[in-house]
């Protein structure tokens, strides 16, 4: 699924090969995934306009658009398993989004569920084999927490300060405090600071909340460099008869927050 680092991944093919080409068409015609807008609403809107900047929150992504009286922005979410594909005229495809393909190779399009046309014959594609991606016109997200790249302490703080009985695990994941961190990132910061995933908020010590800020840093910094959360040290641990790297005891699973949660009984206790 992708996460922030993904997310990230591709806003920056965005920024880097989807800007300052014309639109000259829309493909829209994916109800589910544009809703609510009718087929052609978002063709009307951009057709003629410039994608000029690419910007991420947490998990949303969004472009801006030239326009002499107003901007446009166009919201972009990657869902489960959507990805950016841009297409240049000359036929070179730079992909970005969740690094898993799903048996996908360069040139297959059977999952692209939205599609800008540029005037140079290239084109930009939400490829999502899931179809649980969302393109909509002016995104919602005002009502998305601080971004967990560049959050501040004091925000940090504050993100886990309320809620005395929400264990801490389900509070990382509600992206109105604290935006792009998803089930994975989630166990990985938890399992580099020592911290139970079901410990309540209100338990947290000073100390817990500085470190779990700094595995925040670190897991994001390492996963944005390697292109997605695939590679951070818990993800491939998360299964049955794996143990934990640290001390070797086997990692325990459970549900917390809802979500399939991995630990290391012995240094993340309550």
């Amino acid at each position: 699924m992708p996460e922030l680092p993904e997310v990230e991944a591709a806003r920056a093919v965005i920024e880097r090969a989807g800007l300052g080409r014309r639109i000259t068409d829309v493909d829209d015609s994916d109800r589910y995934v544009c809703r609510p807008h009718p087929p052609g609403e978002i063709r009307r809107a951009l057709r003629g306009r410039t994608l000029v900047a690419a910007h991420r929150r947490g998990k949303s992504m969004w472009c801006e658009t030239d326009s002499a009286a107003r901007s446009v922005p166009l919201g972009i979410h990657l869902g489960m398993s959507g990805k950016i594909v841009v297409v240049d005229a000359d036929g070179a495809e730079v992909d970005g989004g969740d690094h898993w393909e799903g048996g996908r190779r360069p040139g297959d399009y059977r999952w692209a569920r939205f599609g800008l046309a540029f005037a140079d014959g290239g084109r930009l594609l939400l490829v999502d084999p899931r179809r649980l991606g969302r393109v909509r016109l002016d995104p919602p997200v005002d009502r998305l927490g601080p971004d967990a790249e560049t959050i501040t302490p004091a925000q940090f703080r504050s993100a886990l300060a309320a809620g005395a009985a929400a264990p801490v695990k389900a509070r990382l994941l509600d992206q109105r405090r604290l935006a792009g961190i998803g089930n994975l990132l989630a166990d990985e910061i938890l399992w580099q600071a020592r911290v139970h995933p079901g410990r309540p908020v209100a338990d947290l010590t000073d100390d817990d909340r500085r470190r779990l800020l700094r595995a925040t840093r670190a897991a994001l910094r390492a996963s944005i460099r390697a292109g997605g959360v695939h590679e951070l040290t818990i993800v491939g641990l998360r299964r049955a008869g794996a143990s934990c790297p640290r001390d070797h005891v086997p990692m325990t699973r459970g549900t917390i927050g809802g979500r399939t949660t991995w630990w290391c009984p012995a240094e993340q206790r309550r």
